[in-house]
């Protein structure tokens, strides 16, 4: 994995020196076109047959979220939402509208954990200041 040098500022201690942090070098994006295509070439399905599942999947998942189940995706992880929300003083005075944010939790399955560390890196030329 390639990654270039930046220098950031601790937030927490703005009037520290600055210091020369990894960060990762985006090569592009993969979409699903090109993912079935990788996947046809390992398997005995088409790139169609697997185009199909990957749409119906990306459908399912968002309706089992909010169903308020987890989507284990075996060997690559899981998925669930969390909500952040502003406390009330009691049950009662507690309404939806006190839900601020919800996002998607991935977590890592063991085996995607260990493929990651694994992983070798090489420095890029780039730096950002």
């Amino acid at each position: 994995m390639k990654y270039r040098l930046i220098q950031k500022a601790n937030p927490l201690e703005p009037e520290t020196k600055r210091k020369w942090y990894a960060s990762p070098v985006k090569s592009g994006t993969i979409n699903n076109y090109q993912l079935s295509k990788g996947i046809a070439g390992k398997s005995s399905l088409t790139r169609g047959a697997v185009m199909n599942v990957l749409e119906n999947m990306i459908d399912e998942i968002p309706r089992y979220l909010i169903e308020g189940y987890s989507v284990n995706l075996n060997n690559f992880g899981t998925l669930r939402l969390s909500l952040s929300s502003e406390g009330a003083s009691s049950p009662e005075k507690f309404t939806a509208d006190h839900i601020k944010n919800m996002r998607v939790v991935f977590t890592p399955s063991p085996e995607l954990r260990k493929t990651l560390q694994s992983v070798h890196f090489e420095q890029t030329g780039d730096t950002d200041a």
